[in-house]
């Protein structure tokens, strides 16, 4: 008996050997070696080996108005593409769950665009925001408007890569939104109906409520995606123009393998790291105090059924025990 345990258990770790091995590789080793890196000066163009030098890289960080304006660009495009992410979803998942015609055609159009490689996605945006020949001033000009060099333009460059990567990510919030949807039970809108509430009645007071939980997971997993930002702005506009665009992985890029200070890149990118962990924590203490609080609010009272009137009990009579 002790054996065959013994035989099971070394399977089982078996099993999960190779999760290990890659975890240690690909994730516990990079982050140790990346926070010893930020206390030293390792730089890929010296000859001499990397040197420890202390807070320095990190007072260097506090200290750079490069690395603090790319935070406010990634801030800035954070909030600016998470707002229409998590409102649109919710209307499109809406509309597309009240069994339209055609219901598989607008599904795959609106999750079909995440399928696409950041590179398509980019290539496909800067045609259309290509200030000559582009669809979108060809619109705009049809309307009487000169529309500007979208990408070229500091004031409006970012806009530009937002549009995109809302079209581009929309389809993932979608799906949430969808099958959530889908899983509320119909007697619930039956027995509103029969009350006389009204479909935007329905909505405010049944659909918005159960599907706060989703919303919560939306709203967390977009603002972490979007403050990792990097591959459609790099493809799109390299940062540019004069940094409007350039987010805080794409400084940490540039220093660590354009600028080769591989010590001050992993100190920028350990900052980062505090500030979203940080983000994170408010994030989740807020929605689960909502949620906390909506489910103490979803406990109604349901009164006790009323027992039924006892008749009064009467003097048998001869005449009725006739």
């Amino acid at each position: 008996m002790t054996t065959r345990k013994s035989r099971s258990t070394s399977a089982n770790l078996l099993y999960v050997l190779p999760f290990f091995v890659l975890f240690a590789v690909f994730f516990a080793w990079p982050t140790v070696y990346g926070l010893y890196l930020s206390f030293t000066d390792r730089n890929l163009a010296a000859a001499k080996g990397p040197s420890l030098v202390g807070f320095a890289n990190y007072l260097e960080a506090f200290s750079d108005p490069s690395m603090w304006s790319s935070l406010a660009n990634t801030l800035w495009f954070t909030v600016i593409t998470t707002i229409p992410l998590v409102i649109l979803a919710l209307v499109v998942a809406l509309l597309i769950n009240m069994n339209l015609r055609g219901t598989w055609f607008w599904r795959l159009s609106v999750f079909m665009p995440y399928l696409f490689a950041s590179t398509v996605v980019s290539l496909i945006w800067v045609w259309l925001f290509d200030p000559n020949l582009g669809l979108v001033n060809t619109l705009l000009s049809h309307l009487g408007i000169t529309g500007p060099a979208w990408l070229q333009d500091p004031g409006t460059a970012m806009s530009g890569v937002a549009v995109a990567t809302v079209w581009w990510t929309i389809g993932f919030n979608f799906l949430l939104y969808l099958s959530a949807l889908q899983n509320i039970p119909q007697q619930l809108y039956e027995a509103a109906a029969v009350d006389g509430a009204t479909k935007w009645r329905q909505v405010r007071s049944i659909t918005l409520p159960l599907l706060g939980r989703t919303t919560g997971l939306v709203v967390a997993l977009q603002i972490l995606a979007s403050l990792k930002v990097f591959d459609q702005i790099y493809q799109m506009t390299g940062g540019g123009p004069n940094g409007a665009t350039r987010s805080i992985l794409e400084y940490v890029y540039d220093t660590g393998f354009s600028n080769y200070r591989l010590g001050y890149a992993s100190a920028i990118s350990y900052v980062f790291f505090a500030i979203i962990l940080i983000l994170s924590i408010a994030q989740f203490s807020i929605f689960n105090r909502r949620g906390s609080a909506g489910a103490d609010a979803s406990r109604v009272a349901v009164p006790e059924p009323a027992e039924a009137p006892t008749p009064a009990l009467r003097p048998l009579t001869p005449e009725a025990a006739r």
